[in-house]
């Protein structure tokens, strides 16, 4: 059996109306210490976001996902946040906020590769 290391996930909701609290899961956030890794998968379903509100702005809904998987590539994506290592760049993106992307509580596992975990739990949890 191959080692397996900490990892850390979070999932990404979106909000569409924030004063409603309705939401579905759209990515996931993963970070593993041991591998200087984070990343974030995202799936927006647009059926799910026009059923929750007809009005939503899909394109800002794409581009708010896109920014989170910036920030976890680092470099130039990733904005300020570009010289920050993983584990700050993680953080960062799981702080509360009320905006249109939230994250969701932060959990824990075991990973022999934290890259296949995050699409894992992307398909588990999101698509």
């Amino acid at each position: 059996m191959s080692k397996r290391d900490v990892f850390e996930y979070a999932l990404l909701r979106v909000v569409p109306r924030v004063e409603r609290g309705e939401c579905f899961n759209a990515g996931v956030l993963v970070y593993c210490r041991a591998h200087s890794f984070v990343a974030a998968r995202t799936h927006l379903d647009e059926t799910k976001l026009k059923a929750l509100d007809p009005d939503a702005d899909g394109v800002g809904v794409r581009a708010a996902l896109r920014a989170v998987e910036g920030v976890c590539g680092g470099g130039e994506a990733a904005g300020q946040a570009a010289g920050d290592d993983a584990g700050r760049r993680f953080r960062w993106l799981i702080a509360p906020r009320s905006t249109v992307v939230q994250p969701g509580p932060v959990h824990t596992g075991l990973t022999a590769d934290p890259r296949a975990e995050a699409e894992r739990l992307l398909d588990l949890l999101v698509r």
